[in-house]
């Protein structure tokens, strides 16, 4: 045994143990002649813990080999602390936000940009690799009524604490709650519980948790030595550590010793109460267990999936929904406008086609420029950015490229897909721009870069305002957000740039038909034609289409569990892009038939319709399903899911409005403009 110095290089050996063998080797003589002894190697320490190994007797003329091995322990494992979180109020706190054991320095423990925005941070906490460690005392803190008070909110709100040691989080080994024999985990310990004093009913007395027995799983490599990760496991317990100094002054904790955890089993601890004044020893224990579980699954037991068949029923229930709607416009727009068009070519003078009605009639106005053409051409081409970086990313993580094996990686991919997909947004907002025969890309390349991070930096701004106004700790920290905005002007917006530039070098889309110089006269809508009605109207199936999927990933973000079923979300994430692109398109026809041509806004908001609907039900799941306890927590849930939704709503937008233009240039296309 070794025990390493501060010198990053440097370690002392504190132990010298033995432990004495007999195996007959088995000898062998190679083509050279030479001596090889197959049962010396790797795996000879293993065969003697399974007892497949013959001893080795003493007789004369024994042909004896003599060996051994040696076995070096104690590779630092550094555990990592992240965040206090609690399903209850939804607002998550800095692991250090109590007044927890701290580190002399204390530093972000960031591997990546994902695990930054995360806020991984160091801790206390280090074990030895393979080396048990009975109660150690990390620190001893007397709590002030400050200290106490907010110890006592936090278990109150039932918060968790969540640490992290070789990118696996913490969990707690619970029993499953519907009577089967089955394991759960959850994730995270409880900072402390509380419980009624004997003989009362609203009297409670608060107990924190100071001490944590880990069990950290390990699984043998192939090679002598070598050992991964597979398990980290932690059971949470409270004792009054009894407090003695010997004649040197030297603090001296008689409860913290080898058989500390054993009387948390026996039941024979006095639970450490939170009060002003109290004096509270901190300490933890170390136990190693060997699995048959291999590094590669060692992820399986936090994953497993107990609601598979819901998923798959949703998935069906989409695809239903999709096809049934699928074969409806096919088949009314096929008839509809194979005869309108057929007729229409047959007129035999203008006075008969004017004499037609509805969409047939818009020729010289449905290319005619949308009001705000720029703002237009900004929405589409940051939901086109939008849809390429979730698409990209769905697909990479599905193929396990930023899996969950890789703490922090997936939204660290996110964040460069999302800054190499500024050039199709800038391309595609150029391009659309040009249609209308304008020139000023940049203005549109602008407003690109600008419009959906502008509102997420406004809003996360403003709710970041809201929580210093309250007193509270917790988000991104100024630092990172500074990184994030440095990484929109210098990366994400000279892209935009670069992607106008080549998209208004190529050739503009045609507009197929000449637009009037007077704009026709739109007549009197009938109610349900109305833009508010109508876009309403259109969110209402892709909402239901996505319901239960919306729901499941919503109450994974409030248990702050891993949502990790990226096949289910892309399926889901493509019947959504489908039917908005369908029900956009319907609508636009009814529109156009109504003699109305002002479709290019309405085909956006029709598409990005179930966006509203989303953020309607997410309010409602939050104030219905858990309870809110303070105001501002509501506030901060909401606003990051505004944040979300936007998102929603130009990726579902962008499609909408560029199935309608593909619509109406093919509808146009096909009809004899004299």
């Amino acid at each position: 045994m070794y025990h390493r110095d501060e010198e990053a290089n440097s370690a002392r050996i504190v132990g010298f143990e033995v432990t004495p063998k007999s195996i007959k080797h088995e000898i062998q003589w190679d083509y050279t002649n030479r001596l090889n002894v197959s049962t010396s190697n790797n795996s000879t320490r293993y065969m003697f813990e399974e007892g497949g190994v013959s001893l080795q007797e003493v007789y004369a003329g024994a042909d004896i080999i003599f060996s051994y091995d040696v076995v070096y322990k104690g590779d630092e494992l550094q555990v990592k602390v992240n965040k206090l979180f609690s399903a209850k109020t939804l607002l998550p706190y800095d692991y250090y936000y109590l007044k927890n054991c701290r580190p002399p320095t204390i530093r972000d423990a960031a591997q990546n940009f994902g695990q930054v925005l995360r806020g991984d941070r160091t801790s206390v906490y280090t074990f030895h690799m393979r080396e048990e460690q009975s109660c150690t005392v990390t620190c001893r803190i007397v709590l002030s009524a400050q200290d106490a008070k907010d110890f006592k909110e936090k278990i109150d709100d039932d918060y968790r604490a969540y640490m992290i040691l070789d990118d696996l989080p913490v969990v707690v080994r619970r029993k499953s709650l519907d009577g089967s024999r089955s394991t759960v985990y959850q994730h995270g310990f409880e900072v402390g519980f509380k419980a009624l004093y004997a003989g009362t009913d609203e009297v409670y007395s608060y107990y924190i948790t100071n001490h944590l027995s880990f069990k950290v799983m390990y699984h043998r490599g192939e090679e002598a030595n070598s050992a991964r990760i597979v398990g980290f496991e932690v059971t949470p317990n409270s004792i009054k550590h009894e407090v003695q100094w010997d004649y040197t002054n030297r603090l001296n904790v008689s409860t913290c010793n080898n058989s500390t955890r054993y009387l948390f089993e026996e039941g024979g601890v006095s639970l450490q109460e939170v009060y002003a004044g109290a004096d509270i020893i901190f300490s933890y224990d170390v136990v190693y267990k060997e699995s048959e579980i291999e590094w590669a699954s060692r992820w399986d037991a936090y994953l497993l999936i107990n609601d598979g068949q819901i998923h798959w029923f949703s998935i069906a229930n989409s695809l239903l929904i999709m096809l049934f709607f699928c074969g409806t416009v096919a088949t009314i727009m096929i008839r509809t406008l194979r005869k309108g068009i057929a007729s229409y070519d047959q007129l035999e003078s203008k006075d008969e086609a004017h004499e037609e009605m509805g969409w047939k009639l818009l020729h010289g106005d449905v290319f005619r420029p949308p009001l705000n053409l720029e703002v237009v051409c900004a929405c589409a081409g940051s939901g086109l950015q939008m849809l390429g970086t979730t698409l990209a990313t769905m697909i990479f993580a599905l193929l396990g490229c930023f899996s969950y094996f890789n703490h922090g990686w997936l939204m660290t991919a996110m964040v460069l897909l999302w800054l190499l997909m500024s050039f199709f947004g800038g391309y595609s907002s150029a391009r659309l721009q040009k249609m209308f025969k304008t020139t000023d890309w940049k203005r549109s390349g602008l407003k690109t870069a600008l419009l959906l991070p502008g509102i997420v930096l406004s809003v996360f701004f403003a709710v970041r305002t809201l929580i210093w106004g309250e007193m509270l700790s917790s988000g991104i920290p100024f630092g990172t957000v500074l990184a994030l905005s440095i990484l929109w002007f210098g990366v994400s917006g000279p892209l935009v740039f670069l992607g106008g530039y080549f998209g208004n070098r190529k050739t503009s889309i045609e507009a197929l038909v000449e637009t009037c110089k007077i704009p026709r006269k739109i007549p009197k809508q009938r109610w349900y034609l109305r833009p508010i009605f109508s876009i309403l109207m259109a969110g209402i199936l892709p909402f239901v289409s996505v319901l239960i999927e919306a729901r499941f990933i919503q109450t994974y973000l409030l248990m702050n569990q891993l949502c990790f079923m990226f096949g289910f979300l892309l399926a889901i994430f493509v019947v959504l892009m489908i039917l908005c692109a369908e029900i956009a398109v319907v609508f636009c026809y009814l529109q156009l038939c109504s003699e109305d041509y002002n479709w290019w806004w309405r085909a956006f908001l029709n598409g990005g319709s179930p966006a509203f609907y989303l953020f309607v039900y997410s309010v409602f799941f939050l104030f219905t399903k858990w309870e809110i306890i303070i105001r501002v927590c509501g506030i901060w849930y909401a606003g990051y899911i505004f944040i979300v939704l936007c998102a929603v709503l130009v990726v579902t937008g962008s499609v909408g409005f560029y199935a309608c233009l593909w619509f109406v240039r093919m509808i146009y296309s096909s009809v004899k403009i004299e």
